[in-house]
């Protein structure tokens, strides 16, 4: 899902790039020093590899967060003071910090913050408007890691520390000898929305900001509030709130009926210079952010929490290890990794509590030892990034599918792509499935299976009262669908906030037809089993047996006209038909005879690298490059694989292409290098690509460790030589999750192209 994109990848672009990497080899410029793949250190901390930087220029969406993995609320420095659509809460390039956010943004995304709180420390006379209490800094001040973010405000002369838990955060402020020290809180409520409250003998600022749901049912009440409680150690001399520009001393609350409100305290002249201020957060009510912020942080030890913090990011980080690269392919490896393991977020409470979903009015508690989940960017994440999570933390995964279950069982239908607890309709397909069973597949079971599948049967067969379709429940244009097997172009499918996109849902439904199929042949639902195998064939039903590309189509069977591939449509998603005739993940040997065999299948992938429409900043993409395995030219997968890996991702802010989707682009990287990708998701194949390391060690919670050595690995030496599976000569270009799960040991031998390996079969 994307806002703004990076031009797309070209083999006329990746040239220029090796041109200007041999000119300045050959003057002797450059920023880092060129290390042989082999010959790199292994690095020993794969937590001080991280550059939360990356991604925070340009159209990353990323931001620099402190917290810990997938957890409620993440700490940032705040250079835009809005919760508006597509704003993320820090850009690098801006000059000026407001504050320091509480904040709930969906890392990498075009959606919204929502229920966040901002704090912002000044010095001398009190200004509670963000533009005027904003605060120059400089870059080289600023320290970055997942658990820990330091910055120093150059207008006021002091120096803000973060660190945080699942639920709570800290910050340690270090004020200058003299001035009025002041505290600026900000619930980033709507115009005439929120709550603040001041409670000076506690020492305490408590409120909350209501969630607004955007997409289906945008300006409706989300039914939730993000609450907030800040604790002082200090007394304070002054207390009060705003509304607006204007401040009042001594008021205690201010609620709706401004554009703008918060509260402010200043601290009295013989306060200590450092001073911390403790910070707890919750979706459910002022009392259980209370209860996580005494849970969680229960004492005033800065760095101890920085320390839990840290310990937890090398433990999970440390479950990939590698070897080989350069320190910048490391540091962008890692720092993938990292965003890919900020979301699905945990919105449960240290008790479990959480809301019901969809405006539900009921309060729920997750199952001891579990927690529940929120913000599944599902139209992007079922690719690469909960396939990660299969490998890496599958136990995890299957708490994220449970709560998916427990949205169903409570809003009466699967969502599509649930955020801030709501349906939303936002994007195409019903990927819920694949991330479903992809997950079952896989032998996870820490989740309602027969619920499941009542729920994605439901997704599959039946559309919504009326009532209830508007309000995001159920497939948009299933009765079409189910219909004429496509989605003809009349049907322009008003009740989503994509509209259209007619040929691409096709697709998608096709792809998820047949994942749903095999959920309902695992389970005996031989029927079911039956009709939707069949039904995952509608692929067919867009491609022009002509073009042999898809293309959009009317209910009378004609074709749209005039057409150009190359082009974009309303009747695609973010995409062109082009790049969408590719996606038919659940069939692709069918694909590549229906375009005429292996030769034109090839051919059609070549044009579209030579006719620069491949866009690794965009998902539709994100799969194409393997496909060339499928048609007997592997040589093309690893060439394209290693140059997207080269030269659309980098180690500066602007080391994404595009955005990151709730860390899907960084999951494509991170199994990229790793070599391989999961093309259909639901199935147990991975596709194997060119790993940038030289070995890579997956630590699996089996206790078990998944190898792969590319032996001889390095910049000229790209293309797989030989396979060998435990030591056994291996000739498939694709391997089973099983491998993994049983700790086997890919053995890649790497040189350059000159191969009879890489010859078609």
């Amino acid at each position: 899902m994307k806002q703004i994109k990076r031009a797309p990848y070209s083999i006329v672009a990746s040239k220029a790039v090796l041109l200007f990497a041999f000119i300045v080899s050959t003057v002797g410029i450059f920023v880092g020093p060129a290390i042989p793949y082999a010959a790199a250190e292994r690095p020993s901390d794969p937590f001080s590899m991280v550059d939360p930087r990356i991604g925070t220029a340009h159209e990353g969406q990323t931001y620099p967060v402190v917290g810990v993995p997938f957890g409620m609320t993440g700490w940032t420095p705040e250079t835009r003071s809005t919760e508006a659509k597509c704003i993320a809460p820090y850009y690098y390039n801006d000059a000026k910090i407001t504050g320091f956010r509480g904040s709930h943004w969906l890392s990498g995304s075009c959606t919204q913050d929502y229920g966040s709180v901002t704090l912002m420390p000044t010095v001398g006379d009190l200004k509670v408007n963000p533009e005027q209490r904003a605060s120059h800094y400089q870059h080289a001040s600023e320290v970055m890691s997942p658990a820990y973010y330091s910055v120093h405000l150059d207008d006021y002369n002091l120096n803000v520390e973060l660190a945080g838990t699942t639920r709570a955060g800290i910050m340690r402020i270090t004020f200058p000898r003299e001035g009025r020290r002041n505290l600026i809180i900000e619930p980033n409520a709507r115009a005439g929305q929120g709550f603040v409250e001041v409670r000076p003998e506690a020492r305490e600022i408590v409120g909350y900001n209501p969630v607004v749901r955007i997409y289906q049912g945008a300006g409706q009440s989300a039914g939730f509030n993000g609450y907030f409680v800040i604790k002082l150690q200090q007394a304070f001399q002054e207390a009060g709130t705003w509304c607006g520009d204007q401040t009042t001393k001594h008021t205690q609350q201010q609620g709706a009926g401004c554009d703008r409100l918060g509260a402010y305290v200043t601290l009295a002249d013989n306060a200590p210079q450092r001073i911390l201020v403790r910070i707890g957060t919750s979706f459910t009510s002022l009392a259980e952010a209370e209860r996580n912020l005494s849970a969680e942080e229960p004492g005033w030890n800065f760095d101890a929490v920085r320390g839990r913090a840290e310990a937890t990011w090398r433990q999970y980080l440390s479950r990939i290890e590698i070897e080989g690269g350069t320190p910048a392919q490391r540091t962008t490896f890692y720092t993938a990794l990292f965003h890919a393991s900020l979301a699905p977020r945990i919105v449960s409470d240290t008790d479990g509590t959480y809301n019901g979903f969809a405006n539900e009015g009921r309060v729920h508690h997750a199952a001891s030892g579990s927690d529940y989940y929120d913000d599944f960017s599902l139209w992007d994440t079922f690719r690469a990034l909960h396939p990660l999570l299969t490998i890496l933390d599958p136990q995890r995964d299957g708490q994220m599918i449970q709560s998916l279950v427990d949205k169903g069982r409570q809003g009466g239908f699967l969502p599509i792509f649930p955020t801030w607890n709501s349906y939303t309709s936002e994007m195409i397909g019903d990927h819920t499935v694949a991330v479903i069973y992809d997950a079952y597949a896989k032998g996870i079971r820490n989740f309602d299976v027969p619920e499941a599948y009542r729920l994605v049967r439901q997704n599959a067969f039946i559309t919504p009262p009326r009532d209830q379709y508007v309000e995001g429940k159920g497939r948009r244009a299933l009765a079409s669908y189910l219909q004429y097997g496509y989605i003809p172009l009349e049907d322009e499918v008003p009740d989503a906030f994509h509209r259209r996109e007619q040929v691409s849902r096709t697709l998608e439904y096709a792809y998820d037809d047949f994942v749903a199929s095999r959920f309902a042949s695992a389970l005996g639902h031989t029927d079911d089993a039956a009709l939707l195998l069949k039904r995952s064939a509608n692929w067919r039903n867009v491609l022009d047996p002509e073009t042999r590309f898809v293309r959009g189509r009317y209910a009378n069977g004609s074709w749209i006209s005039p057409f150009d591939p190359a082009k974009p449509a309303t009747y695609v998603t973010e995409a062109n038909p082009w790049q969408y005739t590719f996606f038919v993940p659940q069939d692709v040997d069918g694909l590549i005879d229906a375009v005429g065999g292996r030769e034109a299948f090839i051919s059609k992938l070549d044009g579209l690298f030579a006719n620069n429409l491949y866009d690794q900043g965009n998902e539709p993409s994100h799969a194409i490059a393997y496909l060339y395995n499928f048609a007997g030219a592997p040589a093309k997968t690893q060439q394209h694989v290693r140059e997207l890996l080269n030269t659309q991702f980098g180690s500066g802010p602007d080391g994404l292409p595009g955005n990151d989707d709730a860390g899907q682009m960084s999951a494509w990287y991170v199994l990229s290098a790793m070599g391989f990708y999961p093309v259909c998701p639901g199935t147990l194949d991975y596709s194997i690509g060119s790993p940038l390391f030289s070995r890579i060690v997956i630590h699996l919670t089996n206790g078990k460790r998944f190898t792969i050595s590319a032996l001889d690995n390095s910049a000229d030496h790209t293309y797989i030589q030989s396979i060998r599976m435990d030591g056994h000569l291996y000739k498939s270009w694709s391997f089973s999750h099983l491998d993994i799960l049983r700790g086997a040991t890919l053995t890649l031998q790497m040189g350059t192209i000159n191969s009879s390996m890489q010859k078609k079969e």
